[in-house]
């Protein structure tokens, strides 16, 4: 049960657009990743990459604590290539606070037993089916080590929630029946969908796509035609997996994701966006980089200066007092949303 005060203090938040808790940071440990997926220019980053040193976390966990972090999610690039990962998860659990890896899943069968030990939960990219899932990954056997991996982790607990998510775009779309049966076979808890990003600069990109990458992910007015059409089967063919919720989205949120693609194409308007992820969260690079989430412009950075001054900067609380989610071109178009609401447990 979520206590009076910290229902208050994120109720004050939205009121005010000043930090006073902050329940999700969200880490990148390592800026580099171990695929080369074709909706993803993270791996096009310098090949020794960077990472955050476990000394550098020391000087920011006080200011986690202060600011009521309940959740620390590690994404990347690839978390499991850091050089000592389970040094700075150690001091995250001291504060405490739950962690999620985020993960290809390339490196879990290795890092099984750390994984487990320091980790709450997993989310696992699955990109489809076995071949296409490698074709996507452009990796030789990634379908096959992500299932060794969750194999592994399932071998030491049977019951650490192993999740998965899975991009839609042209290259997988009309494997979205096989991408749940998939799930199933390799021993998932959940799995669930959103829509591939082409619209922001986010994920390493330094300038938005242009045309010919978009056409490259995004679907044709045709195929948005077909993507619906394949929804609507699945829908009704998996109708358990919606009911017991191992599909994480209802049927309606599902149908978001065709509306999405005819929105790409000027086929309307896109779906309404409900999210307050820059009240309840925030975005830590490798390099200090903060951000409000993965897809705004960056407060600071905090090797210049601590996190609350950042968070609660004139110009930050200016963004957050001035930001409609409902009319942000970057908001309009977000694939990635969150909705914490005040009384909401991690």
């Amino acid at each position: 049960m979520r206590s009076p005060l910290k229902i208050a203090k994120r109720q004050l938040t939205l009121q005010t657009h000043r930090i006073h808790t902050l329940p999700i940071v969200i880490l990148m440990p390592h800026s580099r990743c171990n695929c080369r997926c074709v909706m993803c220019d993270i791996w096009r980053a310098n090949r020794n990459g960077q990472e955050i040193a476990p000394d550098l976390l020391t000087e920011h966990v006080d200011e986690f604590r202060k600011l009521g972090v309940e959740w620390v999610v590690l994404s990347g690039g690839e978390a499991l290539m850091h050089s000592n990962l389970w040094a700075l998860c150690e001091q995250i659990k001291a504060m405490p606070a739950k962690i999620t890896l985020l993960s290809t899943g390339l490196l879990l069968k290795r890092n099984a037993e750390n994984v487990v030990t320091w980790c709450d939960d997993v989310v696992v990219s699955l990109d489809g089916s076995g071949e296409v899932h490698n074709e996507i990954r452009r990796i030789p056997r990634a379908f096959e080590r992500l299932a060794e991996g969750v194999a592994s982790l399932k071998a030491i607990d049977p019951g650490f929630r192993v999740t998965g998510r899975c991009v839609i775009q042209r290259r997988n779309f009309a494997d979205l029946p096989n991408i749940i049966e998939a799930a199933h076979s390799i021993g998932l808890d959940q799995i669930s969908f959103l829509p591939v990003d082409v619209s922001s600069s986010a994920f390493n990109r330094p300038q938005p796509w242009g045309d010919e990458r978009i056409s490259d992910v995004a679907l044709s007015p045709n195929e948005v035609i077909e993507l619906a059409r394949i929804v609507e089967d699945v829908i009704e063919c998996f109708a358990d997996d919606f009911s017991s919720e191992f599909v994480a989205e209802s049927p309606d949120k599902l149908r978001r994701i065709p509306h999405y693609f005819a929105a790409l194409n000027g086929g309307g308007d896109f779906p309404k966006t409900i999210c307050n992820a820059p009240w309840v969260s925030t975005v830590i690079e490798t390099d200090g980089t903060v951000r409000p989430c993965f897809f705004h412009q960056s407060y600071g950075n905090v090797h210049e200066q601590p996190l609350d001054e950042i968070l609660n900067s004139p110009e930050a609380r200016a963004f957050r007092a001035g930001l409609d989610v409902t009319r942000d071109e970057i908001c309009r178009k977000c694939v990635c949303t969150l909705s914490l609401a005040p009384t909401a447990t991690i």
